[in-house]
């Protein structure tokens, strides 16, 4: 039996290990890019948070429950077992996320690489697919001038995201053409942009914050984690955990951040008014509490000369210098594009898939698994765990000879 998996990334590498467990079965992989795990490479800052020992939840789509089986049958655990046993060392942090013990992302790129080199899997690189048609025998998949025929294929081609790593459409034209359907694509894990000037002046701080999005000053989102500043907003772990559907309908947006969150009003009221027994000026009001570029544009914010002696500040401008730490609200514009997004909010609709097989409802023989479905994570590693599962998922089901 052959098996076709278009797409070399994290679920399509899963698969093609999966389904070669069966040594009957002759697995062809075919990546569009010159390397495998190319996008792979590139997550987590090129550390690779490849799973989180907490991704039982946090999934996304218009069917959160149906990752559910998938997650399961191949949890966090299984999954780090399984890394083990090719070959990678890993170490996992307070929060869950689980990072390669080298804190490089080509330690994992190299472990599925050398893995995948077996006698019943070939990996075509450069292949791009341009067609994929029923056939009576199987599927025929048509590009770069050839016609492969398989008995099953799996799309594991990823999303829209990241296009300049290898995001495509590639995977939702595929499957569309098949019959499928496919939900709105929007970005998520990603940097949010604002009109407002100041930001300019903090690109590149960095700064711990519980972040709050607010829709016409309705709570929408929060988190608590670490905040960068960018030349176009926001950015940083806390801004991607909370950016899905953000500016996505009318309404005014504004992120309020809280940069002492573990500081009350009053106590960091009392702190800046023990320093009117200084002779600094009022640029050094945070000073040792915040970044100090951070400080000066909150001081400043708050209608404050930098110039002027702390000593001199009447009592209402300190405390408008302390509601501006624990409460400072950036208007937000909308998220960056896809060129600057992780993941991929929306895709090929999950009704029409089998979850504890992964594959189509319309088309036996079929499967999908990772990005291309309509199933997107929290930020720090739920979303490749998501590829090792479905992709291992699919890979086992569509590997089983005789269905």
């Amino acid at each position: 039996m052959t098996i076709g998996i278009i797409g070399g990334g994290a679920s399509g590498m899963a698969a093609a290990l999966a389904a070669a467990e069966n040594q009957a079965v002759q697995v062809t992989v075919l990546e569009r890019q010159s390397r495998v795990g190319r996008k792979l490479q590139a997550t987590g800052n090129g550390r690779c948070n490849l799973t989180n020992l907490h991704a039982a939840g946090g999934y996304h789509g218009e069917d959160p429950a149906f990752s559910r089986y998938a997650l399961d049958a191949f949890s966090p655990e299984q999954t780090l077992a399984w890394f083990h046993d090719l070959g990678l060392f890993t170490v996992a942090e307070p929060s869950g996320r689980v990072y390669p013990y080298s804190d490089q992302a080509n330690s994992v790129v190299d472990v599925l690489r050398f893995a995948l080199d077996q006698p019943n899997i070939q990996v075509k690189l450069g292949f791009e697919v341009e067609r994929v048609k029923k056939h009576p025998r199987g599927f025929v998949v048509e590009g770069q001038g050839e016609s492969l025929v398989f008995d099953k294929l799996i799309v594991a081609c990823g999303g829209l995201a990241g296009t300049k790593l290898g995001g495509s459409m590639s995977g939702y034209k595929l499957l569309r053409s098949l019959g499928h359907r496919c939900t709105r694509l929007r970005p998520a894990l990603v940097q949010l942009c604002t009109a407002w000037k100041g930001v300019e002046g903090l690109k590149g701080v960095r700064a711990n914050c519980c972040a709050r999005i607010l829709r016409d000053g309705v709570p929408f989102a929060m988190s608590t984690g670490e905040l960068q500043f960018t030349q176009y907003g926001l950015s940083g772990p806390v801004i991607f955990e909370i950016s899905r559907d953000v500016c996505r309908e009318p309404g005014e947006w504004v992120c309020r951040l809280d940069f002492l969150p573990q500081v009350d009003l009053q106590t960091l009221g009392g702190a800046l008014s023990r320093r009117k027994a200084t002779a600094l000026p009022a640029g050094e009001l945070l000073t040792g509490i915040l970044h100090n570029r951070l400080g000066r544009v909150l001081t400043q914010a708050a209608g404050i000369s930098l110039t002027c002696p702390i000593s001199a500040l009447p009592e209402d401008a300190l405390d408008s210098v302390a509601r501006n730490v624990k409460g400072f609200d950036i208007g937000l514009t909308g998220p960056m594009g896809m060129d600057a997004a992780q993941v991929t909010a929306g895709g090929i609709v999950t009704d029409d898939f089998d979850r504890q097989t992964m594959q189509s409802r319309l088309v036996p023989g079929l499967y999908a698994c990772g990005e291309v479905l309509d199933v997107d994570g929290d930020c720090g590693g739920f979303n490749l765990q998501w590829a090792w599962s479905s992709g291992r998922l699919a890979g086992l089901h569509a590997g089983r000879t005789g269905l």
